[in-house]
């Protein structure tokens, strides 16, 4: 079960790096923009229009990325001070509940059929001269809620390993050599 977790998170850390680099590539571009605008009187749309398309992975693929490494809201006054069994209780609970399974895989679903028919229409941008494939940005939904499914079962998976008393130490978990149970 713990080579499952490792792999759901390493999807997870993966479209993390998609995220931290598209923020990245934000302040980049918006740099640049404010600069070609003041400087030199120039405000391409299709450059204007990338910066909302980047805002999108970095937010739909950053939830998961921010609930992985416990960056998330939550009421720690409380949290910190239940045993480690009480804490795994409340991840699996609030995992299968909330936002990270039940809600991550509904809007993952319906996310589909939006991309899809985007696609289908080889939806564009309305403005003049702006980006065309908007379905490529209309993707991140699914995805980023797909992946918070993914970051939510590996939760559950993790709280499960906790609640039975067969979540290994740290130490261990850092060993190739170690063999964990499943």
């Amino acid at each position: 079960m713990l080579h499952v977790i490792h792999c759901l998170e390493g999807i997870i850390e993966r479209l993390g790096i998609i995220a931290r680099y598209s923020l990245l590539a934000l302040v980049v571009l918006v740099a640049s923009n404010v600069l070609l605008r003041y400087f030199f009187s120039i405000s391409p749309v299709p450059l204007q229009e990338f910066e909302w398309h980047l805002i999108s992975p970095i937010a739909l693929l950053g939830i998961s990325y921010a609930l992985k490494h416990r960056a998330d809201v939550r009421v720690d006054v409380f949290y910190d001070r239940f045993s480690p069994k009480g804490r795994a209780l409340v991840d699996l609970l609030g995992a299968l509940m909330t936002i990270a399974i039940a809600i991550g895989t509904a809007i993952a679903w319906l996310g589909l059929s939006y991309t899809e028919q985007s696609y289908q229409l080889m939806e564009g941008s309305p403005d003049p001269g702006g980006l065309p494939y908007r379905y490529l940005l209309k993707a991140f939904i699914p995805i980023g809620f797909a992946a918070l499914a993914l970051q939510g079962v590996a939760d559950c998976l993790r709280a499960l390993l906790t609640l039975t008393n067969r979540m290994p130490d740290a130490s261990s978990t850092t060993s190739s050599n170690t063999k964990v149970p499943s």
